[in-house]
């Protein structure tokens, strides 16, 4: 089981964009997946993937509504603030899976329509 700020250090990394600090929660060879998008597998991968994806936005802020944990999962859900380089913003509900080993992600799945961005 996490820690109890183990889902709000893990968002505050993807909130302040900072690509590394979330890294640091993936297995090497951790498999990503985003909405409908395909998935991506280990860990640089990811990290190229993720860092285009916070480059494309100004800012993003997610407010967490709940949560359940077992011995090697977490789940949330919540909403997410998208903020273009326009400054025009996206708000849209989602739902996070994250299967763990070893006390690092393995599996991360998050469950949202981003196509509005």
């Amino acid at each position: 089981m996490p820690d109890p700020e183990f889902l709000q250090t893990l968002f505050h990394s993807i909130d302040n964009k900072d690509s590394s600090a979330f890294l640091q929660y993936l297995a090497e060879d951790c498999t990503f997946r985003m909405g409908n998008l395909p998935a991506v597998k280990g860990r640089d991968a990811i990290g190229t993937a993720v860092a285009g994806f916070f480059d494309s936005l100004q800012s993003i802020s997610h407010t967490l509504t709940d949560s359940w944990h077992t011995a090697d999962c977490s789940i949330c859900h919540g909403s997410v603030s998208y903020t273009r380089h326009d400054g025009s913003v996206l708000t849209v509900p989602f739902a996070v899976i994250l299967k763990r080993e070893a006390r690092l992600i393995n599996e991360y799945l998050v469950f949202l329509d981003i196509s509005g961005l």
